[in-house]
């Protein structure tokens, strides 16, 4: 897979944009032009374990994800008078974290499709025996495969994403158990540091999401210790929102959620 990371030079804010679990920074390029056109300065990284094999990803874990994170907001905090932050399903928990850890020194967060619980409509009724296969010997040999709708209600632009995910050029078309056990790590810890967290935040959400309900949007917007909390409930796209048909709406919302943060 080609990493894809982005690197859009402009002002002196910054914006750190995360992907999701087998994702890549392609996910997240509209987004990252918009921004970008609104003068910021927009990069992301391709996390560890993504951008090369499935089988790559199975050696990483949750704490190798965030270094990726993590060291991309030091190089721009650096460089930057501003860094704010938005990431997508495992990306915004990532976010989350990472307000946490460095606390006011992020300016702000946008959280797009959150995922703390897996329960979304296209999931399988048996999903209560999925944890099982989180543990050994399972977790190292069992994978769960990427199936319809592939989080896109779009069905032109779906039938294009899976074209390219078939070589992995662009995600994974599977996700290995190891990699799902790491991903519950972190959201366990992160549920816990959610009142800790006074970031200004922003959260998108859509009432269609076929892998997190907006039980996740709620569950955040309840527990988060931020006094600016922004909820944006979409309705006419899945739970890859970055790239649907709600795009614009994401994008316009994440931008002038930021800007407003930058002009105070």
């Amino acid at each position: 897979m080609t990493d894809h990371r982005i690197d859009l030079q402009g002002g002196e804010n910054s914006v750190l944009l995360v992907h999701g679990l087998t994702g890549s920074p392609f996910e997240l390029k509209y987004v990252a032009k918009k921004l970008n056109q609104a003068g910021f300065t927009v990069k992301a990284p391709c996390l560890a374990g993504h951008g090369k094999t499935v089988e790559e990803l199975a050696k990483t874990r949750w704490s190798d994800w965030y270094s990726s994170v993590f060291g991309s907001f030091i190089e721009m905090k650096k460089r930057y008078h501003t860094v704010s932050v938005a990431g997508l399903c495992m990306g915004a928990v990532l976010a989350l974290h990472l307000a946490h850890q460095v606390g006011s020194e992020i300016n702000g967060i946008a959280l797009m499709s959150t995922t703390i619980f897996y329960d979304g409509w296209r999931l399988p009724w048996y999903k209560f025996l999925l944890p099982i296969a989180y543990f050994p010997p399972l977790k190292y040999i069992y994978s769960y495969k990427e199936q319809e709708p592939y989080g896109i209600k779009n069905q032109a632009l779906r039938d294009r994403i899976v074209n390219l995910m078939k070589n992995d050029s662009i995600a994974y078309i599977k996700t290995p158990a190891a990699s799902m056990y790491e991903l519950f790590k972190l959201i366990k810890e992160v549920k816990r540091e959610l009142p800790a967290i006074k970031t200004p935040t922003l959260i998108l959400h859509s009432k269609e999401d076929d892998l997190t309900s907006t039980k996740n949007a709620d569950y955040v917007e309840e527990r988060i210790g931020a006094l600016k909390v922004k909820k944006v409930i979409l309705d006419n796209c899945y739970h890859m929102m970055t790239i649907d048909n709600q795009k614009d709406t994401v994008a316009e919302e994440t931008t002038k959620f930021f800007k407003d943060l930058v002009s105070h």
